[in-house]
């Protein structure tokens, strides 16, 4: 069995994503599955909130596709504090940002 710091598609991501060791992937992975897990579990109760009656309509999705980009990348960044990895999700939020918005980096 090959141990997890000798996996390769691990050693991929710690090249691409320029980190010092596997431990980090573990750390950056979990900060991505938290904060997907969270943006999943938080749709049903902002629903609620706003008072969207089910079954939900399909401009509810849209709203709420629009409305939870901010908030995934803010809960990024807050898991990515939380794990010790706030260093590469703000590098990774500023290259989404300039990416979204075709800006020139001026580094």
């Amino acid at each position: 069995m090959t141990s997890p710091s000798k996996t390769p598609w691990l050693e991929k991501l710690r090249l691409r994503w320029k980190l010092k060791s596997i431990s980090q992937v573990w750390w950056v992975l979990l900060a991505f599955a938290c904060t997907g897990t969270t943006v999943v579990l938080i749709k049903t109760p902002l629903f609620e909130i706003l008072d969207i009656p089910r079954p939900w309509p399909w401009w509810a999705y849209i709203i709420y596709l629009i409305a939870i980009l901010p908030v995934y990348n803010l809960l990024l960044l807050g898991y990515g504090f939380l794990f010790g990895q706030f260093r590469f999700f703000w590098e990774f939020e500023k290259r989404l940002v300039f990416r979204l918005f075709r800006m020139k980096r001026n580094l």
